[in-house]
């Protein structure tokens, strides 16, 4: 039965192997009825730039989606909180095409929004502030003017300072607000939602206006290859053996 798959928070890297060889394993064991496959950001750990693509590994995952291209699988990338900074040939290189965050899909008769999930975050105000500055197009121009060591090493600095600052937040200001994922639904007319980000698989009904919403979490890939399919029977976790 042809189905579509949406992963996310995969956080690949050459220093990482663990993540990155269940990735290996699940594109190589695909089912070849899958039509679409979704990465829902955070694909990489982190990503510099497309310059950045003739590192030898980012060339192995870029080389491995473009594999399952040829296969006649789409492959869709959203960016991620890590790898925003995504762009043209890194897409090329896949094979893929870049989605803006959030996009409405017509997923089998089911109306289904998707998006990386971070914007739902409100209660970390502080986040939100940085990812509002990350994601200008100006922000991103000058940053990318400088040379690549010089951008990996602030996004190493950056990553320590992301991680002594969670350390101080409450768990739950970096989770969901309930009323932001509410707002994000009525505004695209109650649709079943599907985001990654917080690295809380699970599977939510909103009961909203007489509506009632889906809301399926994507996990990380720390502990499992975590995967949602969906297919014209409907929409379940998928096991992929390591």
């Amino acid at each position: 039965m042809p189905s579509t798959l949406f992963i996310s928070d995969l956080h690949l890297s050459a220093t990482h192997p663990l993540s990155s060889n269940r990735f290996l394993n699940f594109a190589a064991h695909i089912d070849p009825e899958t039509e679409a496959l979704f990465i829902l950001g955070d694909l990489f750990e982190y990503w510099a730039g497309d310059d950045d693509l003739d590192e030898p590994f980012h060339r192995t995952i870029a080389s491995t989606l473009n594999n399952l291209s040829e296969q006649d699988i789409r492959i869709y990338l959203m960016h991620g909180n890590r790898d925003f900074l995504m762009a043209e040939k890194m897409a090329r290189a896949c094979k893929a095409m870049l989605l803006s965050d959030p996009t409405m899909l017509d997923l089998y008769g089911t109306p289904t929004l998707i998006s990386h999930g971070d914007m739902l975050c409100s209660d970390d105000v502080e986040y939100q502030v940085f990812r509002s500055m990350v994601r200008n197009p100006a922000w991103q121009q000058q940053f990318l003017a400088q040379p690549l060591a010089q951008r990996k090493a602030q996004i190493g600095q950056l990553r320590i300072e992301s991680e002594q600052e969670k350390r101080r937040k409450q768990m739950s200001i970096m989770d969901v607000n309930t009323n932001t994922v509410s707002a994000l639904l009525r505004e695209h007319g109650y649709p079943r939602l599907i985001h990654g980000h917080t690295h809380r698989p699970a599977h939510h009904l909103h009961h909203l206006d007489g509506h009632i919403c889906e809301r399926w979490v994507l996990g990380d890939w720390d502990a499992n290859a975590n995967v949602l399919l969906c297919d014209s029977s409907g929409i379940r976790w998928e096991i992929i053996p390591d």
